[in-house]
């Protein structure tokens, strides 16, 4: 007799070709080790079981980290599958993140365009995943805007809005890092990655909430948005309440609210 696992994720919308789904941190995607424990594929495989029986195929269109958090797109057959891909191929796809990082940027508005590559492909590394800025890398560009600056007891923060206009693995938290406002919580970004090594030797510990603050990086995939069936057609996910207490700081300068994306119905 199988175990029934409950795996905590909100369902957004629904189609015959696509799930859409709130994901929380830290759960994760898929299977990533051999350890077992709940993950978001598993937990769609049991809320579609009957559908699953009848052909569907599920496929993770959107993979979004264990600590990140918000909207994943999910085909449930081949051909749409292969449909959803071809869209992320040619970049027709617009994708916004909300990041809270460190620091207070003096533009409201910029741009980062600084290519990126795996630390462990210019030689030898203990975290051969953890990307940095080098022109050896491939092309990454990110618009980056300020939605708000705000005080704690800790220092100044940001929360701050991604658009990514390509899709290289952790590019924002590279881009963001790199110019000097690492998200608040990334143990690879927020220093030379020792905090990682050291979360994977001891877990989660005092000494660490003193550097990172958050025990998961505060990034939320806030809003997708793809031409489907001869339209456009988007999702969003509202932020987590803990990246929501977090934020609930004293607010400095804002920034004039912008309309940058809506949906029709």
């Amino acid at each position: 007799m199988s175990l029934q696992v409950v795996v905590n994720f909100r369902v957004i919308a629904e189609s015959a070709d696509w799930i859409v789904v709130d994901k929380p941190a830290p759960l994760i995607v898929h299977p990533a080790n051999l350890k077992p424990e709940p993950t978001l594929l598993g937990g769609l495989e049991q809320l579609l079981a009957y559908e699953i029986q009848n052909g569907a195929c599920l496929g993770i269109v959107t993979r979004l980290d264990r600590e990140t958090s918000g909207v994943v797109l999910v085909s449930k057959h081949t051909a749409a599958a292969r449909e959803l891909g071809g869209i992320f191929e040619r970049r027709e796809a617009k994708k916004e993140y909300l990041a809270i990082v460190t620091g207070w940027p003096e533009l409201d508005e910029w741009e980062c365009a600084e290519p990126i590559i795996r630390v462990g492909e210019l030689g030898a590394s203990a975290i051969w995943v953890r990307q940095v800025v080098s022109p050896q890398g491939r092309d990454c560009q990110t618009r980056f805007q300020v939605e708000r600056r705000f005080l704690r007891g800790e220092g100044k923060f940001s929360q701050i809005r991604c658009f990514p206009e390509t899709g290289r693995m952790h590019q924002i938290r590279v881009h963001l890092a790199s110019g000097g406002f690492p998200i608040v919580g990334d143990k690879l970004y927020s220093g030379d990655g020792s905090e990682y090594l050291e979360w994977m030797a001891t877990g989660w510990t005092e000494e660490l909430e003193k550097r990172l603050i958050l025990p998961r990086h505060a990034l939320h995939a806030a809003r997708l948005e793809i031409p489907w069936g001869g339209g456009l057609i988007g999702w969003e996910a509202e932020l987590g309440l803990d990246l929501v207490e977090f934020s609930a700081g004293s607010e400095i300068s804002p920034t004039p609210d912008v309309v940058i994306w809506s949906r029709h119905d």
